[in-house]
Order: structure tokens, then C-alpha cells, then sequence
């Protein structure tokens, strides 16, 4: 009865220390961060067992645990709130209920979740919609995308398109009293991804260019060449978003193949034939010094895989590949990165690039913020943090839409 008392306590401490990660010593509400960062890698390597024994594929937990966490299209005293379609594109509409004196701003919203998981329906975006709209007097739309791996790149962008250039017809403008000259395009995480990409493409779009006032992007996601920036080695383990998550789910988007993932994690992705690229994200000429710290620019390796993946050196899904004489034409941008998060250097190098040629930059950068934080802003698993991304995100829509 000892041994196995032994045994087992000898268990449960490798197991400990095995999913056991540091907190940064600036970051708030540390024992929440450690209760989820221990779920999200119990979650994980449970899912890579069911993966290993055939259950299910690795994704498919975290689908299945996201999805508990639908809402009902639920209208209160200020705002109705319906789930509609947009060219065939689920979403869900907010609208404001008092009349007004003048025509709304509006914002469409596209949510994170590795192009993998989530729904506008979650009730942090649920939240998140319903509160700009009660805010800024705004519609709001919030887009329900098609998801990898079941929908691969460009899918996914190609329904925020369609839902966006639906919306911005003169017709629909008109019924939902908008003001063409105040829109913004938002999201986070990949949902950034999307926002970006989608503000580049209706800005060379003569039909649509004067129509994006703005566009918001909240941790975002904006290239996929280098996965070894100063931020992904300094936040390799999170908090909350790790590297061997992020490459693993947001590998989905473009393959299957789990031989991609597995070079992005050791930076051997990108074909021999793209060296001409990585002027556009290298970190060591557009990163501000106090990121660079220690570090030392190595260029990623160059390697040929044995499939081709195109969407890998194309600029929608790498926002940061367009040139400066595209970046220049862009709107009044916000870009929001937080320090310890695998993706902070990709905001970085967006703001410097966007400041070079000339584009109006708000960025606010949070020293002890991570990425993830705004799915967390609904009991019972809000955290402040996540509270204070919000609220910083909605403060400066309702300033300047």
C-alpha cells in the first residue's frame, strides 16, 4: 500500500511539473492564469492522446469545448440582436433601438480562434458586439466564417468579403440608416488576420475603397514566413497561446498535413524560392529596440517540401507581404499587441511599416497583457485583463468612428 502510495504521489508531482508553466511576474490574477493555463495543456495532451489512439482528430476537443460556449440571439431594452444571413454568410446583427438624429457608425467584427474555432455567438464576442453597439450608437455585424480544417484557405476571407461587400451596398447601407463614411473592420487574433486582409483588398477595390473609415486590429496575426520573432521565443509557452498550440491549429488552414506544423515550429517552412520575402518581415530592421533585447536576426530556413503550399507566400494570408505602395493607402488603423504573446511581434512590425509610409497608427501596447485575454471578459471566467482590452478596444471606436 506505501509503494503504490509513493508511486502514485511520485505521478501526480511529473504530472505537475509537467504541465506546470511560469506566470510573468507583471501579469495580474496570476492563480486564474495558472488554473488555465494547466487546463488548456491538460486539454491538449488529452487531445493529442485521442489523436494518437484514433478517437479524434487534435482540433476536434477544442471545437467541441468552444461550442459549449453558445449564446441566443438575445435582445434587451437598448439593442435587438438577431442571427441572419449576409450572402449566404451566417451572422449575427446588432441594432441599436432608439431612433436617432443622424445616420450610425458601424462595425463588423470577426472573431479569433486560429481560423479553427469560435463563433460571433460565443458570449465573450456575443458581449464584446452587443456592448460597442450600446456604446457607439452603432450596427454591428458579427461574422460567422467558415472553419478549417473542413474549410481551408482562402475560404475563410472569401465570406468576410462577401459578407462585407453585402453590408457596404448603398441599398443595405440605407435600410440600416449607416453612414458610409463611419465603418470599421475589426477583429482579433486571426480574426486580425482577416480584418487586415480584408481592409487591404476593398482599399484597391474603387467600389468599396471610400467606404472602410477605419479598421481595428486586436492582437493580431499577420504572417505566417518567420515563427521564430523575439516574441515566439520569449512567449514559446504561453501564457494561455503556446507555439505547438498556434502551429498545430493554425497549420489547419492551409493542410492537413501534419508535416507543416511540425516545420513551422522549427521555422523550416517557407520554399527556397521565397527568400525575397523576408524584407517585408524581418523584425530586425522593424522592430523597436526594447523588443529586440538580446536576440539575434536568423533568417528562416529555407527548405522544399515535398507539397507545395501557395498560401504560404501569399499576402492574404500574410497581411505583412503587401509593399509599401499598398500599405499606404490603408485607413486610420489601431492596432493593439500585448507583451507576453507569441504574436506581439507581428503587431509591432505592422505599426512601424504602417507609421513609414504614412498611414494614421493609435497603438496601444499592453506590458503585462497576453494573447487570448478577450475571451475571457464573461463570468465565470472573466479576467480583468480581458475587461481592460475591451474596454480600450471600445474606447477608441466610440473616439473616432
Amino acid at each position: 500500500m506505501g509503494c503504490r502510495t509513493l508511486c502514485f504521489g511520485l505521478l501526480f508531482i511529473l504530472f505537475a511539473y509537467y504541465i506546470y508553466i511560469p506566470i510573468p511576474e507583471n501579469i495580474e490574477e496570476t492563480w486564474k492564469i495558472g488554473f488555465m493555463n494547466t487546463v488548456l495543456k491538460m486539454t491538449s495532451l488529452t487531445a493529442k492522446l485521442f489523436e494518437n489512439i484514433g478517437l479524434m482528430r487534435y482540433e476536434e476537443l477544442f471545437v467541441i469545448l468552444t461550442n459549449l460556449d453558445m449564446t441566443e440571439p438575445i435582445s434587451d431594452e437598448n439593442i435587438t440582436v438577431t442571427d441572419t444571413t449576409f450572402s449566404d454568410i451566417p451572422v449575427r446583427l446588432y441594432l441599436p433601438k432608439w431612433k436617432s438624429q443622424r445616420q450610425r457608425p458601424a462595425v463588423i467584427f470577426l472573431h479569433g480562434g486560429a481560423f479553427v474555432l469560435g463563433s460571433c455567438k460565443n458570449s465573450p464576442y456575443d458581449l464584446l458586439n452587443r456592448q460597442t453597439a450600446n456604446k457607439l450608437d452603432a450596427v454591428v455585424v458579427g461574422v460567422d466564417y467558415r472553419l478549417s480544417p473542413q474549410y481551408q484557405f482562402p475560404i475563410a476571407l472569401e465570406d468576410a468579403l462577401s459578407v462585407v461587400k453585402f453590408f457596404l451596398q448603398d441599398k443595405i447601407l440605407e435600410q440600416y440608416r449607416v453612414d458610409s463614411t463611419r465603418i470599421c473592420i475589426s477583429g482579433d487574433s486571426s480574426g486580425g488576420t482577416l480584418a487586415a486582409s480584408v481592409t487591404q483588398q476593398l482599399k484597391n477595390d474603387p467600389v468599396f475603397k471610400n467606404k472602410i473609415k477605419a479598421q481595428a486590429l486586436i492582437y493580431p496575426f499577420l504572417q505566417i514566413i518567420d515563427s521564430f520573432t523575439p516574441s515566439h521565443r520569449e512567449n514559446e509557452h504561453g501564457p494561455l497561446l503556446t507555439r505547438d498550440i498556434a502551429a498545430k491549429l493554425g497549420a489547419l488552414y492551409v493542410t492537413k498535413d501534419e508535416a507543416l506544423s511540425q516545420a513551422i515550429i522549427k521555422n523550416k517552412h517557407i520554399p527556397q524560392e521565397s527568400r525575397h520575402l523576408f524584407k517585408f518581415v524581418n523584425w530586425s530592421i522593424f522592430l523597436p529596440d526594447k523588443f529586440k533585447k538580446n536576440h539575434i536576426y536568423r533568417e528562416p530556413i529555407l527548405e522544399r517540401f515535398n507539397l507545395s503550399y501557395p498560401a504560404l507566400l501569399d499576402s492574404r494570408l500574410s497581411p505583412l507581404l503587401a509593399n509599401d505602395s499598398q500599405l499606404q493607402k490603408l485607413p486610420l488603423t489601431y492596432v493593439l499587441t500585448c507583451q507576453h504573446d507569441i504574436l506581439r511581434d507581428d503587431g509591432l512590425i505592422y505599426v512601424t511599416r504602417l507609421q513609414n509610409v504614412g498611414v494614421n497608427v493609435v497603438h496601444d501596447h499592453i506590458e503585462n497583457g497576453f494573447h487570448g485575454a478577450l475571451s475571457f471578459i464573461t463570468s465565470p471566467f472573466y479576467l480583468l485583463m480581458g475587461i481592460r482590452i475591451k474596454n480600450k478596444y471600445i474606447t477608441w471606436l466610440e473616439e473616432n468612428l
